[in-house]
């Protein structure tokens, strides 16, 4: 069964300007008859307005009277005339006007920070276009020269929840990187010598020297000799 809206404030207006039973309040505004009755007393809802539902809309006069005849008539709620449209699909975020000037900044901390998010997420954080995006990566924007980055949480233009999850899920569309240079053990492995080579080095193997060999009788003889030609002095 419908119920009034503000069943409260509904059930307080009941109560002050009609006959009708705690019972069939309560079942009309969907409350306990208890709750009723403590509203009745001045035990509950105090200082709550009360509100005509016939003004609103929401029950008729003649449906009133009938049920303050009879005890045992169960009140129903008038089907609104108004159509409700419904609701539209989710569009841009909004962004209010007072931020609107700073989008183009968040846009370009947004594209130097973290060059791995795609447009569609850029979009979905400030509320942007396509177009804008781009002429900010081109450096086309009308007031590129004025432009400075700036983190959108600080602008209030996205939550820090909503940046984590969308750098996140960039993360994980990004290509994998090639493995780092480093070896087992942490380190930097050396570069190939074809790179820090610059001289080339003679590979011929050294020719082997003789070494001149000396016997002992040529030893004796340049002693000899020696002795003759000092005795030959003494004479």
């Amino acid at each position: 069964m419908a119920t009034p809206l503000m069943p409260k404030a509904t059930a307080v207006w009941l109560v002050d300007n009609t006959s009708l039973t705690f019972d069939q309040i309560a079942t009309f505004c969907a409350l306990h008859p208890l709750e009723v009755k403590a509203i009745a007393d001045g035990e509950s809802a105090q200082g709550i307005k009360g509100m005509d539902p016939i003004s609103a809309g929401q029950l008729s006069r003649d449906e009133l009277e009938k049920a303050q005849e009879d005890p045992n008539h169960k009140l129903k709620v008038e089907v609104s005339k108004v159509i409700v449209p419904p609701l539209k699909k989710k569009g841009p975020r909004y962004t209010p006007l007072s931020k609107r000037q700073d989008r183009p900044n968040a846009i370009l901390w947004l594209v130097r920070n973290h060059p791995e998010l795609k447009d569609a997420q850029i979009i979905r954080l400030v509320g942007t276009t396509k177009t804008t995006i781009g002429a900010i990566k081109e450096r086309t924007h009308w007031n590129s020269a004025n432009l400075q980055p700036m983190d959108p949480v600080t602008l209030g233009l996205c939550t820090q929840i909503a940046l984590d999850a969308e750098v996140t899920k960039a993360a994980k569309w990004a290509p994998v990187k090639p493995e780092s240079v480093e070896g087992e053990a942490g380190s930097e492995t050396l570069l190939p010598a074809e790179e820090t080579q610059t001289f080339t080095m003679d590979t011929t193997p050294p020719v082997p020297v003789e070494e001149e060999t000396i016997s002992a009788d040529d030893v004796f003889a340049n002693f000899q000799k020696k002795d003759e030609s000092e005795e030959s002095k003494d004479h």
